[in-house]
């Protein structure tokens, strides 16, 4: 008997032996969505390589490099990036077919950091309807924002509203009697800094802006449109335009002889591909905004994030034109990406991945400016929405003032 006994005990506990063990290999499962094996993890991309905004592919050119420097050192778990960046020419139907084709065809986990308001609204809808996460949007529209509508839809930067909101606090402290004229780019870029310059100068928009003036990318030259302006008499010009219009705008104004208060957007504060083109010369005393790093700037010079820069782009983006702060975009998002997919760790499922992304806390990235972190909730899918302002002088931009929030319910 109990011999017999003995046999049970010993079954019962080779049966709860095989029990844990079981349980233990559904807990370390590993769960894969499209894009996604035990060697690799594809990553879809859509950025204007040619076309009117082609100097934006600086962006997309500094991901890949940083993907490859994370693939030499072992990648994410094991696993390599396989980066598929195709080109669009920053035009909308051009977007749609690459973005069918990155889901459809190459089976991409996330589409990631495709650059373009226009661009990324149009494949907003097919995104979100296939659940593929369209994740760290490269543009700033408020759009991106907008958990219960498109919950598969994150963006990165703070938006341009946020901007534009505080310029005009800014305007409103330093130059409360003035003339504004806005000149912008006709499309959701352009309108969303136009709302926000509106909201931020509240009741007294009216009688402050004297002129809206907006301009096409297809337009050739936006000569005669800040000939226009200039009529005006205003002597605050806000600049709301992608780097080819925004280096034109700011020679015109120069050789018109127009003096007024010059706020760029900062889409187009880029040393590298708007400043030079431009001239330095022409330049001087221009206002915009950042919420990074600017390698140019002495302020950084023994600084832990920029050196880290700097030994990546030694080893694995060594041609690059260093003055050019859309390398800043592009490596921001990238170690975005890459703290993102590791925070996975073996359940990379789109599900997982927006479930991670919508619970970002007091995350700190190198080229983040001081007091700036991304933080996200399931309701609150902006990333970041500070700001610290800057001006041009010399061959550099120089920081000055506080952080602002550009939330205009503060």
């Amino acid at each position: 008997m109990l011999r017999q006994a003995g046999f049970g005990i010993a079954r019962v506990f080779a049966g709860l032996l095989v029990s844990l063990l079981a349980g233990q290999a559904i807990a370390g499962e590993k769960k894969y969505g499209p894009g996604v094996s035990d060697t690799e993890i594809r990553i879809g991309n859509t950025s204007p390589y040619s076309g009117p905004a082609s100097a934006f592919s600086m962006v997309a050119k500094t991901e890949e490099a940083y993907f490859r420097k994370v693939n030499a050192e072992g990648g994410i778990n094991g696993r390599r990036i396989v980066f598929l960046s195709y080109d669009d020419a920053y035009s909308p139907p051009k977007a749609v077919e690459q973005t069918r084709r990155l889901v459809e065809s190459e089976e991409v986990l996330v589409v990631f950091n495709a650059l373009g308001t226009a661009s990324n609204s149009a494949v907003q809808k097919y995104l979100n309807a296939k659940k593929v996460p369209q994740l760290f949007v490269s543009s700033g529209a408020a759009k991106w924002n907008d958990p219960k509508n498109f919950p598969w839809t994150m963006g990165f930067t703070p938006s341009y509203e946020t901007e534009g909101y505080i310029y005009a606090k800014y305007l409103l402290r330093e130059r409360p009697v003035s003339k504004v004229a806005i000149f912008f780019q006709n499309d959701d870029f352009g309108k969303d800094y136009l709302k926000g310059i509106k909201a931020g100068l509240g009741d007294r928009a009216t009688s402050m802006i004297v002129a809206e003036e907006a301009f096409d990318v297809s337009e050739p030259t936006i000569d005669s449109h800040l000939v226009k302006l200039k009529a005006t008499g205003a002597d605050v010009l806000f600049d709301v335009a992608t780097p080819k219009f925004a280096a034109q705008a700011i020679k015109k104004v120069s050789e018109l002889g127009w003096k007024p208060l010059h706020i760029l957007s900062y889409v187009s504060a880029s040393t590298g591909s708007v400043i030079k083109p431009a001239g330095f010369e022409n330049a001087q005393g221009l206002i915009s905004a950042a919420y990074f790093k600017d390698p140019n700037d002495p302020t950084w010079k023994d600084d832990l994030g920029l050196k880290e820069l700097n030994g990546f782009l030694d080893g694995y983006f060594p041609g690059a034109d260093r003055s050019d702060t859309l390398i800043v975009n592009g490596y921001n998002t990238a170690q975005a990406l890459v703290y993102l997919l590791k925070q996975c760790g073996d359940d990379l499922t789109r599900e997982n991945i927006m479930r991670h992304a919508s619970n970002l806390k007091q995350v700190e990235l190198g080229m983040l400016l001081p007091g700036i972190r991304l933080n996200t909730s399931p309701g609150d899918f902006a990333p970041i929405k500070q700001w610290q302002l800057m001006r041009f002088e010399g061959t550099n931009w120089h920081l000055f003032g506080d952080v602002m929030s550009g939330d205009s319910n503060n």
